[in-house]
C-alpha cells in the first residue's frame, strides 16, 4: 500500500495545526476590546484544542509508517494558513479564523478524505472527519458570535 500522498498531506495538516496553535496563541494574548474576557478564554479553549489534535494527527502519520515534520521552518514550508498578525483587531481575529478554519475544512474535504479511502485507511478517514467536524462546530460559533456585533 503506497500512502506516502497521504502522509504529505497530514504533514501539511499537522503544519496548518502547528501554525493554528501559534496563531491562536498570539490572539489569545493580544485580543483587546469589550469581548476581551470571553475571547481570551476561547483562543485559549481553541488552542488546548489544537494542541490535542496536533498530537492526533502526528502519531496517526507514525501510526502509518511515516515521518511527522517536527521543526519550524518545516511547518512553515508546508502550511497553506498564513501567521497571525498580532496588532489584529477582535474582529480581524475572528474573520481570520473563520478563513483558517474554511481552509482546513476544505483541504480535509477535497483531499484528505478521498486520500485516505485511496489508501483503504477507515482510522485516518475518521480522524480527518473528526477534525472536520470539530472545526465546523467553531466555524459556526465564531459566525454566530459576529451576528451579535
Amino acid at each position: 500500500m503506497d500512502n506516502q500522498r497521504l502522509i504529505n498531506f497530514l504533514n501539511q495538516q499537522l503544519s496548518n495545526y502547528f501554525v493554528m496553535y501559534v496563531k491562536l496563541h498570539r490572539y489569545h494574548w493580544f485580543v483587546q476590546g469589550r469581548h476581551f474576557f470571553q475571547l481570551h478564554e476561547t483562543f485559549e479553549e481553541m488552542y488546548q484544542t489544537f494542541a490535542v489534535d496536533l498530537d492526533e494527527i502526528a502519531e496517526r502519520i507514525l501510526m502509518i509508517d511515516g515521518k511527522p515534520l517536527a521543526v519550524m521552518r518545516k511547518f512553515l514550508k508546508e502550511t497553506t494558513l498564513h501567521e497571525a498578525n498580532a496588532d489584529d483587531k477582535e474582529d480581524e481575529m475572528i474573520a481570520q479564523l473563520i478563513q483558517d478554519y474554511e481552509q482546513i475544512i476544505s483541504e480535509i474535504r477535497e483531499g484528505g478524505i478521498n486520500l485516505a479511502k485511496e489508501s483503504d485507511d477507515e482510522p485516518t478517514g475518521d480522524m480527518l472527519i473528526s477534525l472536520q467536524a470539530k472545526l465546523e462546530k467553531y466555524v459556526w460559533m465564531l459566525k454566530a458570535y459576529r451576528a451579535y456585533e
